[in-house]
């Protein structure tokens, strides 16, 4: 194959791409049967299966049992505002994962213990097996889930304190801040890497998309000083979110 020469499955997806992106195959549109293919553009059928393939993977068309492969409608993507941390008073947890004041948004929550794995126990400076607390939240916006996140907090922290459970107690339910500066720690800085991969099962069933599909995920950890005191994978689906930063300028 010369270089730079595409392979013929990779052609046809590209240009069945192309169709879906000018509107020649518009949302709901069944894409050309795999026979089909194979007579348009003079392909085999093993091409013409691969090419549906990579379309389906990329989330432009899903497969229905019994009917076949159509074009899916994908929605306008939303922005996910992120401000590194907020200052003290009235700070949800929706509102530090989302800054922006004019999404309104309601969370469901679940704590419990467990023995911190290799990579929290890294994110937190702590021993692996040492105990912290996982809160998983799912974020809702006009009632539909939009977004996910896991939290850890070390037990050396803020255990047999009054903000041990993040949604219990006087300042349940308020954020990282506010919570850590009622155990006199002050947080001061914040970290975040955005990365991306597939979503998995259990994710997609929660936020309403197809397994597989791109997420976007970032790993947050607050600091008092050098001090970890919690860290948080969050989740978004890739189609429907993109992420906004706004950050001060010194």
């Amino acid at each position: 194959m010369p270089f730079g020469e595409q392979p013929a499955y990779l052609r046809v997806a590209s240009d069945l791409r192309k169709k879906i992106a000018d509107g020649s195959l518009p949302p709901h549109a069944r894409l050309p049967s795999q026979a089909r293919i194979r007579e348009e553009y003079g392909v085999s059928d093993t091409v013409a299966l691969e090419a549906r393939k990579v379309l389906m993977a990329e989330g432009l068309v899903e497969g229905r049992s019994g009917s076949g492969t159509y074009v899916r409608e994908l929605p306008a993507a939303r922005r996910v505002s992120r401000t590194g941390y907020r200052a003290l008073g009235e700070c949800t947890p929706f509102r530090q994962e989302q800054s922006d004041e004019r999404v309104r948004g309601t969370w469901e929550s679940q704590s419990e213990q467990e023995d911190a794995s290799a990579d929290i126990a890294d994110r937190l400076f702590v021993e692996r097996g040492d105990r912290v607390m996982r809160t998983r939240y799912v974020f809702h916006v006009d009632g539909d889930p939009v977004m996910l996140s896991t939290s850890w907090e070390p037990l050396a922290v803020t255990g047999r304190t009054p903000v041990m459970l993040p949604e219990e107690g006087p300042l349940g339910g308020r954020g990282v801040v506010e919570r850590m500066a009622a155990i006199d720690l002050v947080v001061d800085n914040v970290t975040e890497e955005v990365g991306s991969r597939p979503g998995r099962a259990e994710e997609m069933t929660a936020l309403g998309g197809v397994p597989g599909h791109a997420v976007l995920v970032i790993a947050r950890t607050y600091f008092a000083g050098k001090r970890p005191v919690e860290t948080a994978d969050v989740v978004v689906p890739a189609d429907r979110f993109k992420l906004a930063y706004h950050l001060p300028v010194k």
